[in-house]
């Protein structure tokens, strides 16, 4: 059997890893420790979904200069060896008695003893939207061998690389929106009156992974009169009724890239509520894609939505407005009054609207989008500008 090639060139990940490193220089760190499965993909194009297992540590270790080393257990190092890297040490996983800290500890001191003196630092994401991957027990037993190294926070250092996309990386991701869309497309032929709505979800992932999903690890939704309770609630049971307005949202994958948008039907006649909710989500999200461009900061998109929202006669229903997109669901920034980060060219977002349609329902709508110098280029299939009815 033919191996699978990686998918992209080696030089795509020398320019991530290459960005990482000036952003390590501008920090002073001499080495850059990652293990999350995101940041572990990123650097070196590794995929699998044994991620799933947590048993086995897993870590990259990003020097000042040249190419990581993949510090891992030895179930990983056949696929591994299939990525650019070409420095795997490895373990024998799981290890009760040192699960990689010591072949971790001395290939962080090789690296740091090549370029920094006895006291350089060591960079670990450590902010929001992190965490640590490795049993805390382990990675004190980590600080003290390496004592008196420090340990800093980078995770500004990381966020500000992966934020912004390749071209590589955005063909990934408006592919698996176009898969999406695809099954979006076959929902009328899915859900009816009648239908219990877990049976919807079922045939919906099903569709996703007819169309070319390699995995589908978020579909949520929901289903009520004039709109729905929440919008991360699993499926229930209960059949859809005509009158109800049904909404799915998901995050499928293609190549290790997600999508992230939803799509809202009415079962029978769309009510007028329904219908004039379904207008002001479209118009305010129309209005803000054409608002958008480099330099505007994530609460100002927040505004424009809130804004384009009540101009329509509708009422924002809370919350964040939308998010990052990439090798995870949601990224960084969040679309909300608080968050200052500033949007640049070639970032993947999601602009995610909602409003109140009575009391305890709401209705949400949502489009991905890669920011350019001229403004928003859509990724998703933008949806109809009517709420789509299917008969019941």
């Amino acid at each position: 059997m033919a191996e699978r090639a990686p998918l992209f060139a080696a030089r795509e990940y020398r320019d991530r890893v290459a960005r990482l490193q000036a952003g390590m220089a501008a920090q002073g760190l001499g080495a850059l420790l990652l293990t999350t499965p995101a940041d572990v993909f990123y650097t070196t194009g590794f995929l699998t979904r044994f991620w799933e297992s947590p048993a086995r540590p897993w870590f990259v270790v990003v020097p000042q200069t040249g190419a990581p080393v993949a510090v891992i257990p030895a179930i990983g190092a056949a696929l591994m060896g299939r990525s650019w890297l070409r420095d795997i040490r490895t373990w024998d996983a799981p290890d009760p008695r040192d699960d990689g800290v010591g072949l971790l500890a001395e290939t962080l001191a090789e690296t740091l003893a090549e370029t920094v003196p006895p006291r350089g630092r060591i960079g670990l994401p450590m902010g929001q939207e992190t965490h640590l991957r490795m049993p805390l027990a382990d990675y004190e037993a980590l600080r003290a061998r390496l004592a008196p190294r420090p340990f800093t926070d980078a995770t500004a250092c990381v966020q500000r690389v992966r934020e912004v996309k390749s071209e590589a990386e955005i063909a990934r991701i408006r592919a698996t929106c176009a898969i999406a869309g695809r099954a979006f497309a076959r929902v009328p032929g899915i859900a009816a009156a009648g239908r219990p709505l877990s049976e919807v979800f079922r045939d919906f992932q099903i569709a996703l992974l007819a169309e070319g999903a390699d995995w589908v690890s978020y579909v949520a939704g929901g289903a009520g009169p004039d709109g729905y309770g929440d919008v991360i609630s699993p499926a229930d049971p209960d059949p859809l009724r005509r009158g109800d307005v049904l909404m799915l949202d998901t995050g499928a994958v293609k190549d290790g890239y997600f999508c992230d948008f939803d799509r809202n039907f009415a079962i029978g006649p769309a009510s007028d509520t329904a219908r004039r909710a379904h207008a002001a989500l479209w118009q305010a999200t129309e209005e803000t894609l054409t608002a958008l461009r480099p330099g505007l900061r994530a609460r100002d998109v927040h505004a424009l939505l809130c804004t384009g929202l009540q101009r329509h006669g509708a009422t924002p229903s809370g919350g964040r407005l939308g998010h990052g997109l990439g090798l995870t669901l949601t990224e960084w920034p969040s679309f909300t009054p608080l968050d200052d980060t500033p949007l640049r060219e070639g970032m993947v977002l999601t602009l995610e609207p909602g409003c109140i349609t009575a009391q305890g329902r709401i209705m949400v709508h949502e489009e991905n989008f890669v920011l350019r110098a001229d403004g928003a280029e859509l990724l998703s299939p933008r949806a109809a500008a009517e709420l789509p009815e299917i008969p019941a």
